[in-house]
């Protein structure tokens, strides 16, 4: 396994981890490992641009459009 270290961490969120460690009822480290855990395996990227466009937009809702009656089509243009 890697470690890290983190150096110039505020001593407020330094203190707000302990809190939140000791809530949980964890160590300091092992809560920091769990919240970076979750941040960095939270979403996974959409597979192509529709997959993020349609992420995006769903929340919003979706729109009904009324299609025109499909017609014959047109004879294609003679060049003669």
């Amino acid at each position: 396994m890697a470690s890290i270290t983190i150096r110039n961490l505020d001593d407020d969120v330094k203190t707000r981890l302990r809190v939140r460690a000791a809530d949980n009822g964890r160590s300091m480290e092992e809560e920091a490992r769990l919240i970076l855990r979750d941040a960095v395996g939270r979403r996974k990227p959409p597979q192509n641009l529709a997959s993020a466009i349609r992420a995006r937009i769903a929340p919003l809702g979706g729109v009904d459009l009324e299609l025109p009656p499909r017609e014959p089509g047109r004879e294609p243009p003679s060049f003669d």
